[in-house]
């Protein structure tokens, strides 16, 4: 599914904020002007605004991050392990996942409300940042393209939103869709599996990447 928010939703922002909504192709395109106050009980995906979570670490690295508990964790867990292994090593203070603060510089950055979102390296890719001078490289976006299309739908990128966050990464399907729950149960197959899972992906070889091309 693509984020899409109703018209109370986008009332829901501050007063004083100026919302664009569009839509292009599979994605839909937010923008706010500025930073806002996300006032509403669900983040912009649908999913309800939290106060607690629990806290995972990343395989593979020191690095921590608090989510929403359950199928969705499993799922973005996976995304910032294949960025870890595939693009480069994470470090602490790399990756953001929940947060209480209901500042938002665009409606897609309320995900982190409910937990179901993470940002990896925000610094280093910032909302509304020049991606064709500073963004991810050419190489990096084929890892995210391949770790998008084994998420079929179920996670939607920055790099494909307006404003353009390249480090945002967030569930684009709502509660109780089968679809989060089918991707999770695979993920944690693959992992349990000797050679399979992450780390184990080159996602360069041409069946990935006809497959990923397929899947934009």
């Amino acid at each position: 599914m693509t984020t899409s928010l109703t018209r109370r939703q986008a009332l829901g922002i501050g007063a004083g904020a100026t919302i664009a909504l569009t839509t292009a192709g599979p994605v839909a395109a937010a923008s706010a002007s500025s930073e806002h106050t996300w006032k509403q009980a669900r983040s912009a995906n649908g999913w309800h605004v939290i106060d607690s979570t629990t806290t995972y670490r990343v395989e593979g690295t020191n690095v921590e991050v608090s989510l929403a508990r359950g199928d969705v964790a499993t799922v973005l867990l996976y995304v910032a392990r294949r960025f870890a292994y595939e693009v480069d090593m994470l470090r602490a203070g790399d990756l953001h996942g929940h947060t209480i603060d209901r500042t938002v510089g665009a409606l897609f950055e309320s995900n982190h409300l409910s937990g179901t979102a993470i940002a990896i390296r925000p610094m280093h890719y910032p909302l509304g940042a020049d991606v064709n001078s500073t963004g991810m490289s050419g190489t990096e976006r084929i890892v995210v393209a391949d770790v998008l299309a084994e998420c079929e739908g179920v996670v939607t990128w920055g790099g494909d939103l307006k404003p353009v966050k390249q480090s945002h990464f967030h569930i684009d399907v709502k509660p109780g869709d089968p679809r989060l729950k089918r991707l999770a149960a695979r993920i944690r197959e693959r992992s349990d599996a000797p050679g399979e899972g992450a780390g184990s992906i080159d996602a360069f070889t041409p069946a990935r990447r006809r497959l990923a091309a397929r899947s934009q």
